[in-house]
């Protein structure tokens, strides 16, 4: 049976941990479902172990259909939730709406996943959610807003911030979001929002005491040039990729591929 957003609040009480995974075309959305992940999050990290930008900003919002549509054709039990750049859900309402829509009319998503969680996120968040659009929250380090932070640096570590990212994570799930990213935040102050809310939370550098967990799946397979000191490489297949493809350039250059018949 496939996988809907109702299920999640029913395994935050049952503790269940959810497996989230991140998938950018067919053959990567083919694997994680396989591997029996809960969530496929198309994520905007995307941008750099894709697409070689350097951070997730410059990607567009046709950029992400396009890879959310593929993901969609290789994920069928799985929950879609794609992300939506930066910009296209900050400028307006409506045009967080029109961005939205098109994610699950165009791109085949469940849910999409926003940053943030001040007052004005919060509203956007509360409408897309009375127009039918799930939504996944997310707050801590908010890779967006990068530039803001100085860089990829860990969030909440002051009592201040602290407070901020609780009330924003509140607001996320008073505005109607089924479920919330933590990203690189400490492991208290993640444990503290998980015992706060009623929606699961989903963890991303911020400790064991989350109700769900998300890596990138490059990093995963050891496949990204460079991953954050937070995430697991399960296997190195960027060096087997590379040793079988020097194989074949050498076998060619041997004449030793294909095998004379």
């Amino acid at each position: 049976m496939a996988v809907n957003v109702h299920q999640f609040v029913r395994w935050k009480q049952e503790g269940r941990a959810i497996a989230v995974l991140t998938a950018w075309d067919y053959t990567s959305a083919r694997i994680v479902e396989q591997a029996g992940a809960d969530i496929v999050l198309v994520g905007d990290s995307l941008a750099m172990t894709v697409l070689g930008y350097e951070t997730t900003l410059p990607l567009t919002l046709e950029e992400m259909l396009h890879h959310t549509k593929a993901v969609q054709r290789g994920a069928k039990q799985s929950l879609i939730v794609a992300d939506l750049p930066f910009l296209s859900y900050q400028v307006s309402l409506p045009q967080a709406m029109a961005s939205a829509g098109r994610a699950l009319k165009e791109g085949g998503a469940q849910a999409v996943k926003l940053e943030g969680g001040h007052a004005a996120m919060a509203q956007t968040i509360q409408a897309l959610v009375q127009a039918g659009i799930p939504v996944m929250g997310h707050v801590g380090l908010t890779p967006q807003s990068v530039n803001q932070f100085g860089g990829f640096r860990q969030q909440g570590k002051s009592p201040a911030e602290a407070e901020r990212i609780l009330q924003e994570a509140i607001a996320v799930e008073q505005a109607g979001a089924f479920s919330l990213v933590l990203e690189h935040i400490p492991s208290a102050l993640a444990a503290k929002i998980s015992q706060t809310l009623t929606i699961p939370t989903i963890g991303i550098g911020a400790g064991a005491h989350c109700d769900g967990q998300v890596l990138v799946t490059a990093d995963v397979l050891g496949l990204s040039d460079w991953q954050p000191p937070f995430a697991k490489s399960y296997a190195n297949l960027r060096q087997q990729a590379v040793s079988a493809a020097q194989q074949f350039c050498q076998e060619v250059r041997d004449r030793q591929f294909p095998v004379s018949g």
